[in-house]
């Protein structure tokens, strides 16, 4: 199966970017109601509207959403690449539709969608409010589980630009997690069969991506939506999107999550597919936070001989509906042990930022010049 050219072929062009608010998906919302089950499973903090999108008749439940952080709009995008996809005829999809029935939350947290933040409208990480459901969204997100009874619940996210895929120069542009139940990590058969499953879409985007699929950390806290559904008995699956070179605007990781939802639906559809065994989930590199956005190496910043690395990172900043990303200066020093997306050489020459090579942590970099030849950073 060539999931490039699926890629290509059902990609939703209405949406690009990272701004992803309900107001971008209404109008595909209207198109899909007249093909599939959209409902209102209740309102946020500001009382906004938080949809579902049902699928597929089969047995097997799938429970999935995005945007639980509001900032974190990558899946959603894939989301509804895989709805045109899913939506069209053929055999794979008519597997899949038979064998599953599959419900969407599209945008779980859409106040903080608006805001393009993290948390919801009271602040609340809402990935860290499982137990406590104090907040509508999470209450929402738990309704529709106890009601829908999923058989594998799919967690979509965005992960920042600073992780590796391992202690590798490999940027983990995708990641997973097949989240702990317990304090002791155990290996209940509902995990194992979500890391099987983790095992089998690494296998598969090798092809694609090779050696940039990361595994995320599995510290286990049961404030976590994932950590909770696991402990409940219900394998959960965490996607992490994360930075393809030169893809800040997450097109390129936009498809990987595509290929790997694709990959999933007819693994768990089809019965003759064999999973790996779990020892090789555990083969998978675990995350590390090794990268910077840019690193200038060798600086000089004065009359002095000595020279340093000076690593800086994009700070996402939301300006008129579109985010807009700010270099801002994030460590100084020997940075041998880090990787960049984008390695500048100073060579021993005087560099300056914003016109002074009194340069601190946190400066947001607007002019950068090496022996007074300007540097694009961009």
């Amino acid at each position: 199966m060539n999931t490039e050219s699926l890629f290509i072929g059902y990609k939703e062009p209405s949406l690009f970017g990272r701004y992803i608010t309900l107001e971008t998906i209404a109008p595909l919302l209207l198109n899909y109601s007249k093909l599939i089950l959209i409902q209102d499973e209740g309102h946020s903090e500001e009382n906004r509207n938080i949809h579902s999108i049902t699928l597929g008749t089969g047995k097997f439940n799938i429970l999935m959403w995005s945007q639980m952080h509001g900032n974190e709009s990558t899946t959603t995008k894939s989301i509804f690449d895989l709805l045109n996809f899913l939506s069209s005829e053929g055999k794979l999809q008519e597997q899949i539709l038979k064998y599953c029935t599959i419900k969407i939350l599209p945008i779980l947290n859409p106040d903080g969608a608006v805001r393009y933040t993290r948390e919801n409208a009271n602040r609340i990480d809402l990935n860290r409010d499982a137990q406590d459901k104090s907040q509508k969204e999470i209450q929402v997100l738990m309704k529709v589980f106890t009601d829908f009874k999923p058989d594998l619940c799919l967690n979509m996210h965005d992960q920042r630009s600073i992780f590796s895929a391992g202690d590798t120069d490999n940027s983990a542009v995708v990641s997973f997690l097949a989240p702990a139940a317990d304090e002791s990590k155990s290996i209940s058969e509902t995990r194992a069969y979500a890391m099987r499953l983790i095992s089998y879409l690494t296998n598969k985007l090798q092809t694609l991506i090779p050696n940039h699929i990361g595994r995320y950390d599995d510290s286990f806290n049961l404030n976590c939506v994932g950590d909770t559904f696991q402990s409940m008995g219900v394998s959960t699956i965490l996607f992490e999107a994360g930075h393809y070179i030169n893809d800040y605007q997450r097109e390129n990781t936009r498809e990987y999550i595509f290929s790997s939802l694709i990959y999933l639906l007819e693994a768990v559809s089809n019965p003759k597919i064999l999973l790996p065994e779990i020892k090789y989930y555990f083969s998978i590199p675990e995350n590390k936070k090794l990268f910077f956005d840019i690193i200038i190496r060798n600086a000089k910043l004065s009359n002095s001989s000595t020279t340093v690395d000076i690593a800086i990172q994009f700070e996402e900043n939301l300006n008129n509906k579109k985010v807009h990303f700010i270099p801002k200066v994030r460590q100084m020093g020997d940075l041998s042990m880090f990787f960049a997306h984008k390695n500048l050489e100073a060579n021993g020459k005087l560099v300056l930022i914003n016109g002074s090579n009194s340069i601190q942590n946190h400066h947001i970099v607007n002019d950068l010049s090496i022996e007074n030849e300007k540097i694009s950073i961009f």
